[in-house]
Formats: C-alpha cells, structure tokens, sequence
C-alpha cells in the first residue's frame, strides 16, 4: 500500500505539500485492507470483515474483503471514486503512516512520496516559512495517534480469539462469472465455539468490549453477495474484459 515510505521532517520536506483527497485510484489494486475493530460495525454494511493469518508473526489480523480477486478492489469505480458509505481507516489516512522509532514504543510520522498526493506546487503545506509544522501535520498526528490506540486494542482482540480458538477457516465459494469460484486464505469467528465459552470468558468479552465487534464481524459476512454484485455490474460494462 506505501511504496515509498520516508520520516517526515523540516529539512527534506520544507516545501513539500498535500494535495486534497479526490479520488481513490491510487486504492484500485487493494483487494484487503486492515481494519480495527472499532470500524467493524460500519464497515459491515459495505464489505465483508474477515481475518488473516499472519503466519510469520503467529497472529491474526482483521482485513475489510474489498474484491474477489488479487490486485482488484471493487469499490473503486473507473473514476476512481469509492462505491460505498464507509472508507477503511487504514485508506483514509494515506498518504501518511506510522512507523515505529525505537525500542521504548515511540512512533514518528511519515509519508509516501511516492503518492499522487505529494507535491512541491500545489497543496496544503506541512512546514510553513519558519520551518514549523502546520495545521495539516497536526492533524495527522492526531488522527494516526488515534488509529494506533484503536490498532493496539484490535491486536489485543485477535490474540483473545486465537488463544480461545475461536477462529476458523472460512469456506467462500462465490460466483465469478460462470463458475464457482473458492476464496481461501480467510478466518471467521466460530459462532459455536463461542457459545461454548465458559461464562468468566463471556464476562471477560464483556468488559474488554468485544462482543460488539464480534457480532458486527459475522453480520457482515453477507456482504460476500455485494462483491459478486459489483464484479457482475464492472463485467457488465466492461463486456471484452
């Protein structure tokens, strides 16, 4: 997703400027993208939220299902804009990110220069004359500063799933054009186990406030009949493709 992810500061980036956000294009070939579990319940009436394995850090990640095919995001029209009411965080904050500054947890700002976005004429500056940052690096901060919180406690419910084995994998075979198709490589929260769990764990998801997201998780599963839909309506009007 950034290609060319640089730490933000005043010698390197004094004239550098922020374009506004007026299409996604530079989104198109996102087929996933991360989400915290505090955006579950509006992302569940877009796009399926399914989790991912990392295997080789040994943990589970919450993704937004965005298309049914590598490289092909659904909700980004020919136009470059978003086909639904609700944009991923993760896609909202580029071109921007965090990144980790040491080994006492702190994080510094960067940004893609590769980004569409990045300009030297025209935008909203990051440095004004002085060399001091402006409103527009404040507010990232603020906002990255917020979604890092956000991603900390979305961490915290995936190991509370993976350590009750509450995950399992998700069987999707969808239309894709005419066959069936199998889409692998996603978890789903297991509704049985769950119901299992003993009532301390219960309470426990409770007070940790994740049966919301848990449930918000598995209504949006039924959004997998949108994405056939948006590929069937892009084939449509792109009938040699």
């Amino acid at each position: 997703m950034l290609q060319q992810l640089v730490t933000i500061n005043k010698e390197r980036h004094a004239g550098t400027k922020i374009k506004d956000l007026v299409d996604f294009k530079f989104a198109a070939q996102f087929h996933i993208a991360y989400v915290t579990m505090h955006e579950f319940a509006r992302g569940a009436a877009n796009f399926p939220v399914v989790f991912i394995e990392d295997k080789a850090q040994g943990e589970f990640r919450p993704v937004a299902l965005l298309g049914l095919n590598p490289s092909d995001n659904l909700f980004v029209d020919a136009t470059g804009q978003w086909q639904g009411s609700y944009v991923p965080a993760i896609i909202r904050r580029h071109p921007f990110a965090l990144a980790p500054a040491g080994p006492d947890g702190q994080h510094v700002i960067c940004i893609d220069e590769a980004s569409s976005l990045v300009s030297q004429t025209e935008g909203a500056a990051l440095f004004d004359s002085l060399g001091q940052p402006t409103q527009v690096i404040d507010n990232v901060r603020r906002y990255l500063s917020d979604l890092q919180k956000m991603d900390t406690l979305t961490h915290n419910f995936c190991k509370f799933l993976k350590a009750n084995h509450l995950l399992s994998p998700l069987n999707m075979r969808v239309r894709d054009k005419d066959k069936l198709k199998n889409v692998a490589g996603c978890h789903m929260v297991n509704e049985e186990r769950v119901n299992l769990l003993s009532d301390e764990l219960h309470l426990e998801m409770k007070r940790q406030g994740y049966l919301a997201p848990l449930f918000a998780h598995l209504i949006s599963l039924a959004q997998v009949e949108r994405l056939v839909k948006l590929q069937d309506e892009r084939a449509a009007r792109s009938p040699g493709l």
